[in-house]
């Protein structure tokens, strides 16, 4: 498929091929960068903390700082795509993301990589919605779009499979620094195939994206994980988290008033959490996040730290946990014809609530095949089975113009919530430990990270059973509406 632009004035006349297979190859290496980002620096924290001097809870922040400005400014993001034109926001957050990525390879104090890594999460927030509107103005329909979002799904899973494989390598053998520079020749290349597609469809006048409320909420979302995560300094009582955490609130009202009561486009329509599936769906996916990223955290800090396992093997030993969310996203889609969304929500979730039980178990004297893989299995498939269901539950009854602002905000919601979760899982965790971080203090922290994930895994459940509606599997007819209404904000249906 070809289609010719012609543009013209009076000095010249120029032509401009639009190549579906290019903007596909071009989105392929996005999603596949992304995907790595979230996983590739997980197996690099020990040897990150101890070269840039990192304390055990300030090392969160190389993940707090990712996911916070990510998950916040997500939906601005697609707001900016569609106001100033998809292909020219792609570019710039092509630019950001690679140029961040560079300096924090060459970081020389935590500061510094805290600081990348947050213009990572910016870079990444304007280039994953606009990736997916190009992709989507490239197959609008049929069979061809279908593939195209297959091939979609697969690089997010293969990004996400092989970062923890590529980090444990790449930390082994080249050192921590190659997480980071690990994505600038991706950038490199999706920068060269972003230049050469079309830029879509023309940008879309009128209303100005709601910069206030992004820099709001962002704020906010920060303070609130900085006051939690300074418990391990100051008391919850104390005046200084208590005034962290009243600024924190503060800010995040103005956030819900500027919403409610601005003139312009709102970032988000606060009436869309009445629908009870947008409501459920979020505060699940919240929790299910929060668990995650905790997982990850700890059992990367858990292998290295207390089995004394190299970057290399520690990644090699991810591999079943992140294989085992495609097995559980496969059936998912295998059991969809058979059962709503809400129950194989509740079964997702009281497996992943299993498996981070049973990784409560884990022992200072344990090993790989007893502490580790047997969790492994059952957790991620439990969260696989998760995935598909709560996207499309997200945007049950959502009007058409509205099912991207609602899947956005799940991806918002993911993100922030890894942030929240890991802020209070780690700083329990860092409690228990002490001050004295032996082997056996460390096991028994992050022993109870991971039981209190599967605490809030229970909740999740709880809500999927009180909140959301009951409803039935999904009718054949309906699989081309989930493929356009899981795309994330300012993507085109």
């Amino acid at each position: 498929m070809h289609t010719i632009r012609v543009k013209s004035d009076s000095r010249h006349v120029s032509t401009e091929v639009a190549r579906p297979g290019l903007t596909l190859a071009a989105v392929a290496v996005v999603q596949f960068m992304v995907s790595l980002d979230l996983s590739v620096v997980n197996v690099g924290l020990p040897q990150i903390a101890t070269g840039l001097g990192f304390s055990a809870v300030g090392l969160t922040w190389v993940i707090h700082a990712y996911a916070l400005t990510f998950g916040g400014l997500l939906l601005l993001g697609g707001k900016v795509a569609d106001s100033y034109g998809r292909k020219r926001v792609l570019l710039l957050g092509l630019g950001v993301f690679g140029l961040a990525s560079l300096a924090g390879g060459f970081a020389q104090e935590s500061g510094h990589l805290v600081a990348a890594r947050a213009a990572q999460g910016v870079g990444a927030a304007a280039l994953a919605p606009a990736a997916l509107a190009l992709l989507t103005a490239a197959f609008p329909g049929g069979r061809a779009r279908i593939r195209a979002f297959g091939a979609w799904s697969a690089m997010n899973a293969a990004g996400a499979a092989l970062g923890v494989l590529i980090g444990g390598l790449l930390t082994e053998y080249a050192g921590w620094r190659w997480v980071m520079f690990v994505n600038v020749p991706m950038a490199v290349c999706a920068l060269a195939l972003a230049w050469r597609i079309a830029p879509g469809p023309a940008p879309v006048r009128g209303g100005r994206p709601d910069v206030l409320g992004a820099v709001l909420a962002t704020a906010g979302m920060t303070l609130l994980v900085f006051g939690v995560v300074r418990t391990d300094r100051y008391a919850w009582t104390s005046p200084v988290t208590v005034a962290t955490l009243a600024v924190a609130a503060a800010l995040l009202a103005a956030f819900v008033h500027v919403e409610r009561t601005t003139t312009r486009e709102p970032l988000i329509r606060l009436g869309l959490f009445a629908n009870r599936s947008v409501a459920g769906a979020n505060a699940y996916t919240l929790l299910v996040g929060a668990v995650l990223a905790s997982a990850f955290y700890f059992l990367s800090l858990y292998l290295q730290r207390v089995l004394g396992a190299g970057p290399a093997l520690t990644g090699i030993e991810f591999l079943p946990l992140a294989l085992g969310v495609v097995v559980g996203s496969v059936l998912a889609v295998k059991l969809g014809y058979r059962l709503a969304p809400r129950t194989l929500m509740v079964i997702g979730g009281l497996l992943t609530a299993a498996g981070c039980a049973w990784f409560g178990l884990i022992s200072p004297d344990g090993a790989f095949l007893t502490d580790v893989l047997g969790p492994s299995i059952v957790a991620s498939i439990g969260f696989g089975l998760c995935l598909g269901p709560v996207v499309s539950t997200a945007t049950a009854g959502v009007a058409l113009h509205e099912a991207g602002t609602a899947s956005g905000l799940l991806n918002s919601s993911r993100q922030i919530g890894a942030s929240l979760g890991l802020a209070a899982l780690g700083t329990a965790a860092h409690d228990r430990t002490g001050q004295v971080a032996t082997p056996e203090a460390l096991n028994a922290g992050y022993a109870l990270g991971l039981t209190l994930g599967a605490v809030l895994l229970v909740a999740a459940v709880l809500v999927a059973l009180i909140v959301l509606p009951r409803t039935g599997p999904p009718s054949p007819g309906a699989e081309r509406s989930d493929v356009r209404d899981s795309l994330p904000a300012g993507v085109d249906r």
